[in-house]
């Protein structure tokens, strides 16, 4: 299955086995990077230790592209003069870009400890947070580990009762059979008649009532067992929709998070190459000639200074919902791909509360909660956990067209709905809520979108991933990987690839 899934660019570990051999670049030679988010600072910092000469023009006073920490102080600005003040404590945050490190993610891990950037465990997957539908019971959250016990458990009954009744024959021998019904009466922690019903034996898997659970002494020590929620109730609800996001490949445990927020990683990287970058410089035309690429740019906000940069090859790293925009000297066939490809619509959420609830009222530590309400999803974060100071909640994280209704709002009327929303999962909302953003993607001026969405990578991707004349696009979007960071290292380190080679075998 693996293999068949990492054929289609389904399920693959990165193919990274370090930056690849840039020896004997030619004296002189001069590489223009369009963009400093984490493609642009890696493909500097790899060239000019090989010896390139390297410049970086960035449209943003920031490095760091989507690599990006809300923290107090910091400023959103969105298209249609809408603007956010963040006004977290002191030490709180969001990762309003990425915010996990897949642990097959050879290349972000490799790039985070040659940089010296510590990490912690990101908690993807918590069997205590909660699953809710706003049309079944009562509308009340169910915690994940119940209902993922009990639909197992419903299921492998549904299994085992057919094959105890030979309705299996045909598919599985007689001694098979034996041996499946013993893995099925194992595994869905069914009784001797094939049930699944209320036990202690259950109530192992899928916990205890909340005044049930195995205590101490004497007094109420002795646990209960806890009811499990009905099958038919389990498939009306649809919670079967959710109860695999967690255990894709990408997600598989264990995941990190950079101590301090993702945009650590762009420090680190910052660090290495921030004399390299030109910032508030938007690009306005690139030009290709037989010996080189001239790059315009004009100041991005007031006070800042245009001009030109003349250097023998470029990589862009803009992402084609931009790109598609410019005056750029490519060929018809990069341009067709650069207006076709679309990207996907998000908009995400940063609620600080003043008191770490999730914890200290429901011992909900990490992990996500999943619903049918617009806002998707509640992240808990998973740093500072049993502090007794404020928390920053992932209050929505929206694809879709529920995302293009959040692009239509304010953020103060998006702001109002996540609330009201989150409200019905956690009464303690409104108690509690101190400060929020909520940032939709497609407002970003930078970036128009979130991450790239290829309907078929065939031809088209190839057209984006090659070199055309001296100009060679990075990011995630030239990677299997969209809407990874990962996927933003690989690409970019296969352009500096492409541009060592043409630049060697001239």
């Amino acid at each position: 299955m693996m293999s068949a899934m990492t054929s289609l660019g389904h399920a693959q570990q990165s193919p990274y086995r370090g930056p690849p051999d840039l020896n004997g670049a030619p004296e002189g030679t001069s590489v223009v990077v369009l963009g400093a988010g984490l493609a642009g600072m890696c493909a500097a910092m790899e060239l000019r230790n090989a010896g390139y000469s390297v410049q970086i023009l960035e449209y943003q006073d920031r490095a760091g592209g989507r690599c990006w920490t809300l923290k107090g102080g910091d400023t959103i600005e969105e298209l249609g003069g809408y603007s956010q003040n963040v006004e977290f404590s002191d030490g709180q945050y969001i990762n309003i870009g990425p915010w996990r490190i897949p642990h097959h993610h050879l290349a972000l891990l490799d790039y985070c400890h040659r940089l010296n950037v510590p990490l912690e465990v990101f908690v993807q997957e918590n069997q205590n947070a909660y699953l809710h539908s706003t049309q079944h019971f009562g509308g009340k959250p169910v915690r994940y580990g119940h209902a993922w016990a009990d639909y197992v458990g419903g299921i492998t009954e549904l299994l085992a009762k057919a094959a105890d009744k030979g309705a299996l024959e045909q598919a599985v021998s007689v001694e098979d059979t034996e041996i499946l019904l013993e893995s099925l009466k194992s595994f869905g922690i069914l009784d001797k008649n094939y049930r699944y019903t209320a036990s202690l034996d259950t109530a192992e898997y899928r916990g205890y009532p909340d005044a049930g659970a195995p205590g101490g002494g004497l007094w109420d020590a002795a646990p209960e067992p806890s009811e499990p929620i009905a099958l038919n109730e389990l498939l009306q609800s649809r919670f079967w929709q959710y109860m695999r996001n967690h255990t894709t490949y990408r997600h598989h445990a264990p995941m990190f998070q950079p101590v301090g927020g993702m945009e650590e990683i762009a420090h680190a990287f910052e660090r290495e190459v921030g004399d390299l970058i030109t910032h508030n410089a938007r690009v306005t035309r690139v030009v290709q000639g037989e010996d080189g690429v001239t790059v315009d740019y004009e100041p991005a906000r007031d006070g800042g200074e245009g001009g030109q940069v003349t250097a023998d090859y470029c990589i862009c790293t803009i992402p084609f919902t931009v790109l598609s925009q410019l005056d750029i000297d490519v060929s018809p066939e990069m341009r067709r791909v650069m207006r076709q490809l679309h990207y996907h619509e998000a908009v995400k959420a940063g609620l600080e509360m003043k008191r770490r609830f999730w914890e200290r009222d429901e011992q909900i530590y990490g992990g996500i909660t999943l619903t049918d309400l617009p806002i998707a999803e509640i992240g808990y974060p998973a740093n500072e956990m049993h502090s007794d100071g404020p928390g920053v909640l992932l209050g929505a994280y929206v694809y879709g067209p529920q995302a293009y209704v959040y692009n239509s709002m304010s953020p103060q009327e998006r702001l109002e709905s996540v609330l009201s929303q989150g409200e019905q999962i956690h009464p303690q909302y409104r108690d509690e809520f101190s400060s929020g953003v909520v940032l939709s993607w497609h407002r970003v001026p930078w970036m128009l979108g979130c991450y790239s969405n290829w309907d078929d990578r065939g031809r088209d991707y190839e057209i984006a991933a090659t070199m055309d004349q001296r100009f060679v696009c990075a990011g995630e979007h030239i990677s299997y990987l969209p809407g990874w960071q990962e996927g933003s290292l690989l690409s970019a380190l296969d352009a500096v690839r492409q541009v060592h080679e043409r630049a060697t075998s001239q």
